[in-house]
């Protein structure tokens, strides 16, 4: 065991030491265990690899402890967190494999492929469970669009999902995107990825049976990418500008080879565990393999194909190159699995083989550079439970009166403020730049509240949402984490589907600091109420801390990932209304809650008081009642109310329905508050005059408070609140207002 470096004044070598490892991250508490685990200090190899594997990145060590709160299991859950991805089953021997990861550091020093290869490492993660990946999604934060390294930042990330997608040839199909100063500096982008498998076809990342051989396939390794684990388990600062070596470089074309090779190998059945080598590559792929499967294993470095000369030990296995898998077949079946790489045209080579000794042993030119317990490596991770504090901006906030701004009287031109607002404007300038249609199955394209891809060879279909309001969360953590949950559920049920299950991506600050991890556990706390509640299991998901800018963290921004399965492709639903004379009903209650709002943002430049409260029975309640509503043919649209209210939602289904509507609101709240108001568990339908009554009866028998507000028809938006017309505007005006606010403050 090592001196403890802190009893008396550290000598020249334990300074030397104390400059490597806490330049890897590593602390001297961290430090000892390792030493404690070799029997002796590691040497430049080993201490890189432990970093990698210890790192927040790989290792969640502070926040393991919170995750352990979600449910993560259910009858039609396959494969739980732990793999490369989720498994829900839908059905017909198929299943649905899901999951969300961030690439947000990257993106925030190198947009372009900080986008392109977070696009690239969702798909592996995919493909790598057997499954053929069919959709892209994305959830993007970024600063306000007035700021010209954001604009840079924003054009470029849009470019490299754009460009990764479109060339691999899978659809990315739906997204969000919001615009606040919080993200300045440090945007966030979580891409996520869903594929289709049947059941006998499911693979993991096991390095099973002794002896037998481990190939990596996949072009050869680089420099780049080095650290890029650790990278993204630290702040942001002036310095981040310096790591670009951290990021890695994609080459689609590549992937898409790889994706096709690798789903053949599967198909043969002679694959006994597959992984990619995504963050900390060659290390964690290799180490967590061999860990599942209680064993060991040797990896001969001279035999990993380098792009580069003298590359060392470290480098390769720290190296993030991308487009590269780690699999291991049985002796007899080598042939056969680099017949099928060679068919393909890629590099496949021998680089190790399965151990029973439980490490992982590194051999270059014939030296054993490198002798680490895998268990050390990957399951005796120290765990922390950091402090946790109240915020006093979250005392204060609640004692704010949201109403106590004058009430706005022209809501015709704040209708027009908060469409121009970039967070609710069309996002058709971002979703343009991405193939939606490629693979023909888009049933339901970008634009409606969630996206729908049908099932070839079947009536079945599924919805994909991503879905968060940060604003929400930094306001009330937990009750912000239950609205993202029942945001995404109400996205899928607008969209026709049952709610199956969530992928998270939980992007918050610096855990060090307690009224941050605070944030952390109150959201984790809502959204696994909400699981719950909703039966919507947790089935994977990523960790992303340690997002912050000069003025501190970002608002904290649980990402919601869900899939919908939409039973019969007749029950596909959009928000858009259909028909002159149909009727538009307002399902839930509206309340005087401002705070948090669009509204409160954009007339008012703040974010403060309490967000929308939420019943989540009352949210079951309403989505049990409305998915039965479309199942029986009842609703010709249904549109889930969010940023800007019920003026919002009129206008978005008027805009994508390119039909009017004259509706009246009857409200004891003040005008503006009625109208703009973003209380929980609302949805806005349409129907034909035939059905309309027995859609008012099925919603009042469940006890969902409903209004008929009015008719479908015309070329404008007539709304009226008691009677009283307060917003009278051309669906043609709106749309412009809407469509061209993004385009004019990128031009």
């Amino acid at each position: 065991m090592a001196q403890q470096l802190s009893a008396k004044e550290p000598t020249a070598e334990q300074i030397a030491e104390q400059q490597i490892y806490r330049q890897f991250g590593v602390t001297d508490s961290e430090y000892e265990q390792i030493c404690g685990f070799l029997g002796r200090k590691p040497n430049y190899v080993e201490i890189g690899v432990f970093s990698v594997m210890w790192s927040e990145h790989c290792s969640y060590k502070n926040s393991k402890v919170v995750l352990k709160k979600f449910p993560t299991s259910g009858p039609k859950v396959l494969m739980g967190p732990g793999e490369g991805a989720g498994i829900v089953d839908i059905g017909d021997n198929q299943a649905v494999v899901f999951k969300i990861e961030s690439h947000n550091h990257p993106s925030a020093v190198e947009p372009y492929q900080g986008a392109a290869t977070g696009v690239g490492g969702i798909i592996r993660d995919i493909f790598s469970m057997g499954a053929r990946p069919v959709a892209l999604l994305n959830s993007l934060r970024f600063g306000k669009l007035t700021n010209d390294r954001v604009k840079y930042l924003f054009e470029n990330v849009v470019s490299g999902i754009a460009g990764y997608g479109n060339c691999i040839g899978i659809p990315t199909v739906g997204g969000e995107v919001m615009f606040d100063e919080s993200y300045e500096g440090n945007p966030l982008v979580n891409a996520m990825c869903v594929g289709i498998i049947e059941h006998d076809k499911i693979q993991k990342g096991v390095a099973k049976g002794v002896g037998n051989p481990v190939f990596y396939v996949g072009p050869a390794t680089g420099r780049d990418g080095i650290h890029g684990a650790t990278f993204a388990s630290e702040d942001l600062s002036e310095k981040s500008e310096s790591k670009r070596s951290a990021v890695q470089v994609g080459d689609p074309f590549m992937e898409k080879l790889v994706l096709e090779a690798c789903l053949e190998l599967i198909n043969s059945g002679i694959v006994v565990g597959i992984q990619d080598m995504g963050a900390a590559g060659l290390t964690c792929s290799s180490s967590e393999m061999a860990s599942k499967a209680g064993n060991g294993m040797e990896l001969y470095l001279d035999e990993v194909p380098q792009r580069e000369e003298g590359m060392t030990p470290y480098e390769m296995m720290l190296s993030e190159s991308q487009e590269r898998m780690l699999f291991v077949v049985k002796p007899e079946h080598e042939a056969q699995a680099k017949a099928i790489f060679e068919r393909w045209g890629l590099p496949c080579h021998k680089v190790g083989k399965v151990t029973d000794d439980g490490n992982l042993k590194l051999y270059h030119k014939g030296e054993l550079v490198g002798n680490m317990p895998v268990k050390a490596l990957v399951d005796d991770v120290p765990m922390y439970h950091k402090p946790s504090a109240v915020p006093a901006y979250y005392e204060e906030n609640g004692r704010i009166d949201t109403l106590r701004y004058p009430e706005v009287t022209d809501l015709n031109d704040a209708l027009m403020k908060v469409l121009a607002s970039p967070t609710v404007a069309s996002k058709e300038w971002i979703y343009n730049q991405y193939d939606y249609m490629v693979r023909t199955s888009t049933a339901v394209q970008p634009g409606s509240d969630a996206a729908v891809i049908t099932i070839r060879g079947s009536r079945k279909a599924l919805s994909m949402s991503t879905d968060c309001n940060g604003r929400f969360v930094y306001l009330d953590p937990e009750v912000g984490g239950r609205i993202a949950v029942a945001e995404a559920a109400r996205n899928n049920v607008c969209s026709g589907a049952e709610p199956l299950a969530i992928t998270d991506n939980l992007n918050f600050g610096s855990p060090e600091k307690p009224e941050i991890f605070w944030q952390l556990e109150k959201a984790v706390d809502g959204m696994a109420e909400a699981c719950r509640k909703l039966n919507t299991p947790v089935i994977g998901g990523n960790v992303s801390l340690y997002n912050e800018n000069a003025k501190g963290a970002i608002y904290p921004t649980p990402v919601v990932g869900m899939v919908g399965l939409v039973h019969d492709i007749d029950h596909i639903t959009t928000q858009s209304f259909k028909r002159e004379g149909d009727i538009v009903l307002l399902l839930g209650e509206t309340k005087a809650e401002l705070g948090g709002s669009e509204f409160q943002y954009v007339l008012h430049g703040v974010t403060e008081g309490r967000p929308p409260q939420i019943d989540l029975d009352v949210e079951q309640t309403l989505l049990n009642a409305v998915l039965r509503a479309i199942q029986s043919g009842l609703v010709a649209s249904a549109h889930d109310l969010s940023e800007g209210g019920l003026a919002v939602a009129l206008a978005e289904s008027c805009i994508s329905g390119k039909i009017g509507a004259k509706v009246n609101f009857v409200s004891e709240l003040r005008n503006d508050v009625a109208l703009f108001s973003e209380s929980q568990s609302r949805i806005l339908l349409s129907a034909a005059p035939d059905k309309a009554e027995e859609l008012q009866k099925l919603l009042s028998e469940a006890g969902v408070p409903v209004q008929v507000l009015g008719t479908v028809g015309g070329q404008e938006l007539n709304v009226q609140v008691n009677g009283k017309s307060v917003i009278d505007a051309s669906v043609t005006q709106l749309e412009k207002v809407w469509k061209d606010a993004i385009p004019c403050l990128m031009n």
